[in-house]
């Protein structure tokens, strides 16, 4: 058996799990799940899943890598170049990989499987675009048996989307404490009652949660040998049907029109575009760019001609769902924009802490950016530059960050209802103590404003 490390993510499933190897990303396929990785490889729905991108691809590789003795397999899947999860994506994101699931289940029921589970966490995002990432959660059909992944599709999609939908975009938050999705009867609690009149949800959510009550720890309200193809396939046109109907349009919020109604004019957004540019240029291509505070992704879209992915964070749910819905609409694949507030990034969750990477954890990115967002960290959150300057030590080894001062515009909103306790904020301090733990390589002034464009890379980088 060969060394190699199994990823915290990865073990509660007896049938399999991913490993590291020098460097590099495997599966180990089990003995206990060969008939059924055979049927998959066999039937044609492995190459139907990949052929449509609907399944990550993989290749087969040496029995030697094995990690234990009850290895059957051993293959090596494209590995993702970040790891997102359902409580960092939008409202369409959630809902492209519930459908991308339900596409999945469709074209496996015709081949002879289906999903044993539809965790959330089998889903990532790459090229634009939700994939199926774990072929192992694929097993032979048995007719008339019910779909046992039925309960967790509801608790990691529908209802969290529902919640979404008829309560509050941000509920979607739920996500980040429940990791086995949103429990149904707390999901028909907090929905209001006019989506009983609402076939899908009555059936999917509402009656749903009481029968699991009744049952008691039963997983679906559908018992064995009382579902056939036809009424699986029923199901699933029903599940498809609920989902499509779910809508969300976010309202204005400031940060979704922060460019609208910014305090950049149009000279200054467009110097801006030029120094960010130039800066770009100074540096080499990344593999992986944050784009903190991101927003609609303005920026993120002048970091990706110099780079491989960029993702782009923000708080705001509308602005990350705008900027989401503009990646489709530009068919644009180097652009993952997720749902993180970084003064509340998210944390390692799960057993140990480690089945779900903190966001420190899935760096570092070789470039950061940092535009108009300092000052609110700075004065709407009171974090001091030396802080602020020591977690993107830990998260980037470029920064490009912009300087407000605090007679700006923007500087003053922040000021209008709190006192100004902040003395040190001055752009002399923030280069001191950024100077600490990077060196500043270049710097502008941006045109018609007095804010300052910098490129620094850590002191410590090769």
């Amino acid at each position: 058996m060969s060394e190699g490390t199994v990823l915290p993510a990865s073990f509660r499933d007896p049938n399999g799990f991913v490993f590291r190897r020098e460097g590099r990303l495997y599966r180990q396929v089990n003995h206990r799940y060969h008939e059924h990785y055979d049927f998959l490889m066999h039937s044609g729905l492995y190459d139907a899943l990949v052929k449509e991108g609907l399944l990550i691809p993989h290749s087969e590789e040496s029995i030697r890598y094995a990690i234990t003795e009850d290895a059957y397999r051993i293959i090596q899947p494209v590995e993702i170049p970040f790891i997102s999860y359902p409580y960092e994506w939008c409202f369409g994101q959630l809902k492209h990989a519930a459908l991308l699931l339900l596409a999945v289940q469709k074209r496996a029921l015709s081949l002879g499987m289906s999903l044993k589970d539809a965790s959330a966490y089998n889903i990532q995002f790459t090229n634009g675009k939700p994939i199926l990432i774990d072929s192992l959660s694929l097993e032979k059909y048995r007719a008339g048996q019910p779909w046992i992944a039925y309960r967790q599709f509801c608790q990691h999609f529908l209802a969290p989307l529902a919640l979404m939908t008829h309560v509050d975009v941000r509920m979607q938050q739920l996500l980040r404490v429940y990791l086995d999705g949103i429990p149904l009867d707390l999901a028909s609690a907090l929905l209001p009652l006019s989506t009983r009149l609402n076939l899908g949800l009555l059936s999917h959510i509402h009656l749903h949660a009481q029968a699991q009550k009744h049952l008691a720890g039963t997983p679906d309200i559908l018992r064995p040998g009382q579902l056939g193809q036809t009424a699986f396939l029923g199901l699933l046109e029903n599940l498809l049907s609920t989902l499509e109907n779910l809508k969300w349009t976010s309202n204005s919020t400031p940060w979704r029109d922060y460019y609208t109604f910014s305090n950049y004019s149009a000279v200054a957004l467009d110097d801006k575009r030029r120094i960010v540019s130039d800066m770009l240029e100074q540096i080499p291509p990344s593999k992986m760019v944050w784009d903190l505070g991101g927003n609609i992704g303005v920026f993120s879209r002048v970091a990706c001609l110099r780079s491989e992915l960029v993702a782009c964070l923000d708080a705001d749910p509308a602005a990350v769902e705008q900027n989401y819905q503009e990646t489709i609409s530009k068919h644009e694949k180097n652009i993952l924009p997720l749902v993180c507030d970084v003064t509340n990034p998210s944390p390692g969750l799960g057993w140990e802490n480690r089945e779900r990477m903190s966001l420190q954890e899935r760096g570092p990115a070789d470039l950061v950016l940092v535009l108009a967002l300092v000052h609110h960290l700075a004065i709407s959150h009171n974090l001091p530059f030396r802080r602020i300057a020591d977690f993107l030590r830990q998260i980037g080894r470029f920064l490009i960050i912009e300087f407000v001062p605090k007679d700006d515009a923007g500087a003053q909103k922040l000021l209008a209802y709190r006192e100004d306790i902040f003395e040190q904020y001055n752009q002399a301090a923030f280069e001191r103590e950024f100077g600490r733990f990077f060196r500043i390589l270049d710097q502008k002034r941006i045109a018609d404003t007095d804010r300052t464009l910098y490129l620094m890379i850590l002191r410590d980088a090769q």
